[in-house]
């Protein structure tokens, strides 16, 4: 499972013209679902970015969590964060897991980030075409895959 973390003032997703997820201060999180993925791979995923220190303290140091700055999300599910680019000019999405893999899994994602005492997490809609805006603070953005992590 595949994140990319913007840390922003503000971000909100558009369905159809209509505000679906909207958050002040805390992550935008792009997630890419992948083939093989489990609950496992939400979990450590979940924990590791609820508690990443990467919002300024009194010192301007990165040193406080989501939780600390009362922070919220905004999941968008985002397959094409599975993209295979070395080969040719078109990206191939077959590392994607499939949408009634995939869509579960993210739910199960954003069902951990409030276990984890995230007070707000917000969604885009699962399949739909979105539109997201955000203000990027810092710029501050990083990538986590679970395979990374230790589970």
């Amino acid at each position: 499972m595949k994140a990319i973390l913007q840390r922003v003032s503000n971000a909100q997703v558009v369905v159809e013209d209509n505000i679906v997820g909207k958050i002040e201060t805390g992550f935008l999180i792009l997630l890419g679902v992948e083939n093989g993925d489990e609950k496992r791979d939400a979990e450590v995923l979940a924990n590791k970015i609820s508690g990443l220190r990467v919002f300024t303290d009194e010192n301007d140091k990165m040193n406080l969590s989501l939780n600390d700055v009362n922070g919220s999300v905004l999941v968008i599910s985002n397959f094409t964060l599975c993209a295979d680019c070395s080969h040719g000019r078109r990206p191939n999405f077959m590392a994607a897991a499939r949408p009634e893999i995939a869509e579960p899994l993210y739910e199960y994602f954003c069902d951990k980030m409030l276990e984890n005492g995230i007070n707000k997490v917000e969604k885009g809609i699962f399949g739909a075409d979105m539109k997201v805006s955000l203000l990027n603070d810092g710029p501050v953005t990083i990538e986590i895959n679970s395979k990374d992590l230790k589970k």
